[in-house]
């Protein structure tokens, strides 16, 4: 079994440019998932969509060709992608000959669903996107709907995870609110990096106490864990402390070494948002 702490994270890579599908590094959700008390079954559907602004390739002659890459992964598969193990996978399709982009589309597939599903005894597909650079000005540029809770003037003192914010009206009428904030901000489980991001809560049920909401959004600010896991700690964090019958939460963070990673966790089964890069990404 992966662990963070054997993958290339932190440490000097030497960076291929001829396709190899063993430099990607699947780690399983499972042990970070026991660590907020999610079992085999969580509470949970959703994806972690990708989008990789650094894939390129050779035509048969040798011509370089570039594209931009949507990815979907389903919060059921066993395993996450490590993301550094991503970008020198990706690298190594630079001096990699290709028929076609719909070659690399397939291979992309069918590398992303077998790690993902690794270990699992089944496989089931990735969804992979290719953007052409006749696309690229279709590609929109906007910012999460809600409600900004960073309009709140708060005292801010607790940068670890404190769920213990968290509260809600359990004496009054429920409601139905999308809150969002930019200060999402926590550590790379392995290397410490800053991660920065903004989350889009979506609710019904006992309306949640902005303020602490707020205050426990900006508690992960040194606080080491991969993007998946925070917004899953996130979400059972809401949802045991503040009961809602509905919850969604959707992180988008910003981009490294070309990849960014938007993990989407809802209580109720329901589409996938678009995968809509905001400015800072």
């Amino acid at each position: 079994m992966n662990t963070p702490d054997q993958s290339q994270l932190g440490k000097a890579s030497t960076y291929l440019d001829q396709y190899d599908a063993s430099l990607l590094f699947p780690i399983p959700r499972a042990d970070k998932r026991a660590e907020i008390g999610v079992g085999s079954a969580p509470p949970f559907f959703g994806a972690d969509m990708w989008t990789a602004f650094e894939l390129s390739w050779l035509t048969p002659r040798g011509k370089p060709q570039v594209a931009l890459a949507h990815f979907t992964v389903p919060c059921e598969t066993p395993n996450i992608i490590e993301s550094k193990s991503f970008k020198l996978y990706l690298n190594s399709f630079n001096n990699t000959r290709f028929a076609e982009a719909a070659e690399v589309q397939a291979r992309l597939r069918t590398d992303l669903s077998e790690a993902a599903w690794r270990g699992s005894g089944q496989v089931a597909t990735i969804g992979v996107r290719l953007l052409l650079p006749e696309l690229f000005d279709r590609e929109p540029v906007h910012e999460l709907d809600g409600l900004s809770l960073d309009r709140l003037d708060i005292e801010c003192t607790r940068y670890t995870p404190a769920p213990e914010l968290l509260t809600a009206a359990f004496d009054e009428q429920p409601v139905t609110e999308v809150l969002t904030s930019n200060l999402l901000k926590s550590n790379c489980l392995v290397t410490g990096q800053p991660d920065w991001g903004s989350v889009q809560i979506r609710y019904s049920g006992p309306q949640i106490e902005q303020g602490g909401l707020l205050q426990y959004l900006v508690s992960f600010r040194n606080h080491n864990e991969f993007h998946e896991q925070c917004v899953e700690r996130i979400f059972m964090d809401v949802w045991r402390q503040c009961k809602p019958t509905q919850l969604s939460v959707y992180a988008r963070y910003t981009r490294r070494g070309g990849l960014d990673i938007n993990p989407f966790r809802t209580s109720h089964p329901q589409g996938l948002p678009p995968n809509v890069r905001m400015a800072r990404q």
